[in-house]
């Protein structure tokens, strides 16, 4: 391989950049000579940016940023972002140990502008694995990553020994809801573009459980009185029930649990990983709290207005109807309690159905070169390495694509950093970023 060729090669290439990979591009920048880049199809780091509602908070504290939890000496911490912004008195003062969603995307951007490493604007298209040209039969080769500029067009190709891949999830919404026009029907994360839309509504119904549901259910909830939409939530849950907060519960979302979780059988962890749901899935205590004092000053005075929640209901069918002045969508639902049919009429649907992690397009050429599980997902190594064909010395990474694999923790923020320092140390082949053993008090297995 020509000297030229090489002094172009970088040691890993990101794809995506969320709050994973954005804390990996910090720590690689920050603490190693690793040579790195990173790209994003957005223009700018953005969040969730469809629900970065104002006074909704992480559902984690402050220490899980970027970078802390693996360097709480890093410029890119949080609380040096509130020192930077001359904000440090005031969060202070302010006594809490979560903070505002907003807050969080503006810290996250505010690291994004300062790494070199991360290139947004820019999409992935294809990726090809090749093996060194002067080396016959050659398991050190190398990735060629095809990219396309989002707003000329323009293709570029670049070189790497590694990759991670680090797109994160997308939205879901089933099928059933999925076939009708997404004009009034849409996902709850494009909650925010369509607020304006919203208030001129007729009536609005919010499908599905968690804490997105709950958020936009209560901003909602709490403009009703001004604009008048019915307002209905139906959930296919038990009920709309808090997620699991006590402080040994929060312990699974630790080192130790995912170490325990990753060495159980695949069919073990395939079995619990249904049963665990309110770990991740529930709603937030203070987030109840607020839909509960919105709805008791909403009947102050002997009011009823046309609120609804109902739990235990899935919508199975839905068709379009006509009125004289609106398009309407009429839902077949079912209570599976009391098995019992009945249909729902609303002008929006918001779907707060959750995410789904989709094997991208880009790694079409790489199928073959990893390895699968029988239900499509990928064999991924404790160390975050997925499982390959070949024996080469090329690594593939995953972030926030594993839970089948890792348990429960995968999506959490505050466990990003534990995952960039075990990834940063096997491509730097020593301890960059100490990992410890023990970090809680329970004990998950004999």
């Amino acid at each position: 391989m020509s000297n030229s060729f090489t002094s172009s090669m970088y040691d890993v290439i990101g794809i995506g950049i969320g709050p994973f990979n954005l804390g990996l591009a910090a720590l690689i920048e920050e603490g190693t000579n690793v040579k790195s880049l990173f790209f994003e199809q957005k223009p700018y780091f953005e969040w969730h940016g469809g629900l970065l509602i104002k006074e909704t908070t992480l559902q984690v504290p402050f220490l899980a940023d970027v970078v802390t939890m693996a360097n709480p000496k890093s410029k890119f911490s949080f609380l040096n972002y509130l020192h930077e912004h001359e904000r440090l008195y005031k969060f202070y003062f302010l006594e809490r140990f979560h903070i505002p969603r907003r807050e969080y995307n503006h810290y996250c951007k505010w690291v994004s502008e300062q790494l070199a490493n991360c290139s947004f604007g820019k999409r992935v298209t294809a990726i090809e694995w090749q093996a060194d040209l002067d080396e016959i039969n050659s398991t050190s080769g190398y990735f060629k990553v095809e990219t396309e500029d989002i707003e000329t067009g323009d293709v570029h190709y670049y070189y790497s020994r590694h990759l991670i891949i680090g797109i994160g999830s997308v939205p879901y919404v089933p099928d059933r809801i999925s076939s009708h026009s997404k004009k009034n029907i849409f996902h709850s994360s494009e909650f925010l573009p369509n607020i304006e839309r919203l208030r001129k509504a007729d009536s609005i119904t919010v499908v599905g459980s968690g804490q997105s549901a709950a958020e936009v259910f209560l901003e909602l909830l709490k403009e009703q009185d001004i604009y008048g939409y019915q307002l209905d939530w139906f959930t296919r849950s038990k009920g709309f029930f808090p997620m699991e907060y006590s402080k040994l519960g929060l312990e699974h979302f630790s080192p130790d649990y995912t170490r325990y979780f990753y060495r159980l059988t695949q069919d073990k962890k395939d079995e619990q990983l249904p049963k665990q749901d309110l770990l991740y899935k529930g709603i937030s205590a203070t987030t109840i709290a607020n839909i509960y004092e919105t709805l008791y000053e909403c009947s102050v005075g002997e009011q009823a207005p046309p609120i609804r929640l109902l739990a235990k209901t899935e919508v199975t069918d839905m068709k379009v109807i006509n009125s004289d002045t609106r398009k309407k969508y009429q839902m077949l639902c079912y209570q599976w309690e009391q098995e019992q049919t009945f249909t729902h009429e609303s002008e929006f649907i918001i779907a707060a159905t959750g995410y789904q992690f989709p094997i991208p397009t880009f790694i079409s050429n790489l199928k073959s070169l990893i390895q699968w599980d029988e239900k499509g997902r990928y064999l991924v190594k404790e160390g975050y390495q997925l499982k390959l064909t070949k024996d080469i010395s090329n690594k593939i990474f995953i972030q926030n694509g594993e839970m089948h694999s890792h348990g429960v923790g995968t999506p959490d923020l505050g466990l990003g950093a534990y995952r960039n320092s075990i990834i940063i140390n096997q491509l730097t082949k020593q301890e960059v970023y100490p990992v410890r053993k023990y970090n809680v008090f329970q004990q998950f297995g004999v």
